[in-house]
């Protein structure tokens, strides 16, 4: 959180939230999962972020009778970013199932690592830098023209539409 803040100020982030359910289900035994996991994923598909604030809420209030540790993280974590609202909530409900997760990051730094583990030993360090740059050009290129990751022009129509409603997420969270 600290290289955020100091190398990208400004931008938006938000924590992974298949590994937020994992450390939150982790404190809590393995026969009273189903409940909280329910309520995560009640919170983490919620239509709006007033809905999701309101599950949060919800789940934070039936967790803490038997499991204060968990109505903790989940009040002090759920909404982590440096404005107040998880970020997937800036993209039309169709991007929210892509940039919630991890996912599609951790699978290309598997691709630098398989492709890099081939040559071991690079002659010097701009050779290393343009196989990274060519893979990642061409991952690039594979979601704009083959399987497209993400479609940019229903995040500018959804933009369009949603304009004071951001608006007053950004006011509320200042």
């Amino acid at each position: 959180m600290a290289a955020v803040k100091r190398h990208f100020q400004g931008a938006s982030w938000q924590r992974c939230q298949v590994h937020f359910s994992r450390g939150l289900l982790g404190l809590v035994s393995q026969s009273k999962r189903a409940e909280p996991g329910a309520g995560l994923r009640l919170v983490f598909t919620a239509p709006t972020l007033r809905d999701a604030r309101l599950q949060a809420e919800a789940l934070a209030e039936a967790s803490r009778p038997t499991h204060p540790q968990v109505a903790a993280q989940i009040e002090e974590h759920i909404e982590e970013s440096p404005r107040g609202y998880p970020a997937c909530f800036a993209f039309p409900p169709s991007h929210r199932v892509k940039v919630r997760s991890t996912n599609s990051m951790e699978r290309l730094m598997e691709e630098l690592r398989r492709r890099t583990r081939v040559i071991r030993i690079f002659p010097n360090r701009e050779a290393c830098l343009r196989l990274a740059t060519a893979l990642c050009a061409e991952q690039s290129d594979e979601w704009v023209s083959g399987k497209r990751y993400l479609d940019i022009g229903e995040l500018r129509q959804w933009r369009c539409e949603h304009r004071e409603q951001r608006e007053e997420v950004t006011l509320t969270a200042i």
